[in-house]
C-alpha cells in the first residue's frame, strides 16, 4: 500500500466514526415536528370554538333580554284589548248622553252612572284622553279624517275632535279623529 491508500483509509475509518444520524433519531424529530404542528393546529382550533362559545353565550344574553323585555310589555299592556272595548263603550254612552232632553232625562241618569263608573277603571288602568282641541295636528296621536279652510285659524291646527283619542300608559290605545284647519 502506498500512501495515498493509507490516507484513504484512515479518511474512510474516520468517516465512519462520526455519527450519521440513524433512522431513530430522525423518526424522533420527524415525530416532534408533526407533534408540534399538531399542538399548534389544536390550540388554533381551541381559540375558534372558545370564541364560537363566547358569541353563542352572548347572544343567549341578549336572548334573555329581548324575552325579558317582551315579558315586561305583556304584563305592562295585558288589559289594552279589554280596554279598547270599553273606550268603545263610552263612546256609545256618550252618544247616548248626547241625546237628553226632558222626556229621557231621568232615564239617562243610569247611563250617567254606568259611564262614570267605565271611566273610573280606565283610570285606574292608566288611559286619559288625548287632549288635542286648537291644539296642532300630531300623526303620532290624531288620525285627520277632515280638513277645512277657516278664518284667522293657521294650517295644521285641529279645529274639531270627531271621535275622542286615548292613552293607555304611554301608548296610544286609540288615535283621536279631528279635522284639521288648511
Amino acid at each position: 500500500m502506498n500512501i495515498d491508500e493509507d490516507n484513504i483509509k484512515e479518511q474512510l475509518e474516520q468517516t465512519e466514526k462520526v455519527e450519521m444520524p440513524d433512522e431513530k433519531t430522525t423518526k424522533s424529530k420527524k415525530k416532534k415536528g408533526k407533534q408540534d404542528e399538531e399542538i399548534l393546529k389544536l390550540t388554533e382550533e381551541l381559540g375558534k370554538e372558545k370564541e364560537k362559545a363566547m358569541r353563542i353565550q352572548a347572544e343567549m344574553m341578549n336572548f334573555r333580554k329581548r324575552k325579558d323585555e317582551e315579558v315586561a310589555n305583556l304584563y305592562k299592556y295585558a288589559n289594552e284589548e279589554i280596554l279598547k272595548s270599553l273606550v268603545n263603550i263610552i263612546d256609545n254612552f256618550d252618544r247616548a248622553l248626547s241625546l237628553r232632553n226632558e222626556e229621557n232625562k231621568e232615564f239617562l241618569k243610569g247611563f250617567e252612572m254606568i259611564r262614570t263608573n267605565i271611566m273610573d277603571i280606565l283610570d285606574a288602568n292608566g288611559v286619559v284622553e288625548i287632549e288635542c282641541l286648537n291644539m296642532p295636528f300630531d300623526p303620532n296621536f290624531h288620525q285627520a279624517v277632515l280638513t277645512e279652510t277657516r278664518e284667522g285659524v293657521e294650517a295644521g291646527i285641529i279645529i274639531d275632535v270627531l271621535q275622542k283619542g286615548y292613552m293607555y300608559k304611554d301608548k296610544v290605545l286609540r288615535a283621536t279623529m279631528v279635522k284639521v284647519s288648511e
